[in-house]
């Protein structure tokens, strides 16, 4: 991995440029300008909530300005634990260029649709659960149970703070194939459909039955079915080639929840 480290820098300073506005419905006199922020791809919207809700509390009524806040696109709640990035290829258009405008909001929150993840706390014990389910899936737990505390906090930290060295530094225990073995035994994966707002999981090797290293190509040969099949699939805005090895993309394309989350095309047969 050592030689790719300037992708795993390059996925790491991917960067969304969001327009925040408020509910019109929330607001008590002056109409406030939009805020705007520059905001990783890897990161959760629960972790820029204090600032966008700082920025707008001085317009909101007093009786909203407790309430737990969410954030809608065009009117679709948006799901406080995916990763930002996640949330912005499923629902952003490729063609428009301009910043992504989302409206905050500061009462009705739709339980019906969101987990509501209204403290840094809960989203760090959903983030552990997310790593060690990965970890599961590709050492059989084995790696993420032995290490301490303080290296959950350093992983943590690393991600909240924007600190790619900081984060790597544990990191990369999770994202090397377990002692003697020359691969993961599953790829932690979450696929996404353009016409689905959630996401499946299937079982993956990155091993076929010969023995050979499977490419994004056998993935999409196993995710097709006699109606339906797969004919590309992105991640962090990125068209990915159909011969990259599913273990190159595990090790350096997973968010720092340690899965892979593909938006998958498909085309009727």
């Amino acid at each position: 991995m050592a030689h790719d480290r300037e992708v795993l820098r390059m996925i790491w300073e991917g960067q969304i440029g969001i327009c925040f506005q408020a509910d019109r419905d929330e607001i008590v006199g002056i109409k406030p300008e939009p805020f705007y922020l520059m905001i990783s791809r890897l990161s959760y919207l629960p972790l820029v909530t204090d600032k966008v809700r700082k920025y707008f509390s001085r317009y909101i009524t007093a009786e909203h300005q407790d309430g737990a806040v969410w954030f809608d696109f065009n009117g679709t709640p948006l799901r406080l634990h995916y990763p930002i990035g996640v949330l912005y290829d499923l629902l952003h258009p490729e063609e428009d260029s301009t910043p992504w405008c989302l409206t905050i909001h500061y009462s009705k929150f739709p339980e019906d649709t969101l987990v509501k993840l209204n403290s840094k706390e809960l989203l760090e014990s959903h983030y552990m659960s997310c790593l060690k389910e990965a970890d599961v899936l590709k050492h059989r737990g084995l790696v993420i149970s032995a290490m301490q505390k303080k290296d959950h906090n350093q992983l943590w930290l690393g991600l909240v703070n924007d600190k790619f060295d900081q984060f790597w530094a544990v990191n990369r225990r999770l994202m090397e194939p377990y002692a003697d073995q020359e691969s993961f035994k599953n790829i932690p994966l979450r696929l996404y459909t353009d016409d689905d707002f959630t996401y499946t999981q299937k079982l993956i090797s990155p091993i076929g039955e010969g023995g050979h290293k499977k490419s994004l190509a056998d993935l999409m040969a196993e995710l097709s079915t006699p109606v339906r099949k797969a004919v590309g699939c992105r991640t962090h805005g990125i068209d990915l080639h159909e011969e990259t090895q599913l273990q190159w993309m595990s090790e350096h394309l997973s968010y720092p929840d340690n899965f892979l989350h593909l938006s998958v095309d498909y085309k009727d047969v």
